[in-house]
């Protein structure tokens, strides 16, 4: 038996949640939150496998709830499911230790499902949710626009063609010392040690 505690801000909503729980044999509600720190409470005197939180609540909410909850104990599944599918509150949620992100327009059995996968242990997101996430995370890896400069890249189309610094001096009419200095500026950017990795780093990121 899965035991789980639900936290959401709205009556209606909660206890629409409650009663779509209750419709199963393997999932147990053994208390109910209207706001994030009775979240907290209720998760530390009832001990449920899992708590399915709100993010947007009165008192606290359900980022620093979740990070409440799991810094006191940290064996707790919080499994997010709300409305809200902002960058910031899905990556807040991740990151105070959330197993699961789930929209409430998600269908019933998809939420059942993912109450069951997080209480197993597995990490349940919504497909809209997987997709922001990794959006998010590859424009953080990929350099900001700009940051290589127009010679920077010029120098390392010239690396990847196979020059070697003096082709590349007297193909740009620069100093040898200036394509060095160039290409250190560029290791140091793209955050690599040596010219090949600097050109697949480069084609790794779309700069090549």
């Amino acid at each position: 038996m899965i035991r789980v505690l639900v936290a959401d801000d709205h009556p209606i909503v909660r206890s629409g949640i409650v009663g779509l729980l209750t419709t199963v044999d393997d999932i147990e509600v053994v208390g109910e939150a209207a706001d994030g720190a009775q979240a907290v409470e209720l998760a530390s005197a009832l001990n449920p496998d899992l708590v399915l939180m709100d993010l947007r609540m009165p008192v606290l909410d359900g980022v620093a709830a979740t990070e409440a909850i799991l810094g006191t104990n940290p064996a707790i599944r919080v499994l997010v499911l709300t409305t809200y599918e902002t960058d910031d509150l899905i990556l807040g949620a991740i990151e105070a230790g959330a197993s699961g992100y789930l929209l409430k327009a998600a269908p019933q059995a998809e939420i059942i499902e993912g109450v069951r996968s997080v209480a197993a242990g597995h990490t349940v997101l919504a497909p809209a949710i997987a997709a922001t996430l990794v959006a998010r995370l590859r424009s953080e890896t990929v350099p900001p626009a700009g940051t290589l400069t127009a010679r920077e890249l010029d120098v390392l189309r010239l690396v990847a063609a196979g020059n070697s610094n003096a082709a590349i001096a007297r193909a740009l009419y620069i100093g040898e010392a200036t394509v060095k200095t160039h290409l250190l500026h560029t290791f140091e950017k793209l955050e690599v040690g040596d010219r090949t990795r600097a050109v697949t780093r480069a084609m790794e990121l779309g700069l090549l």
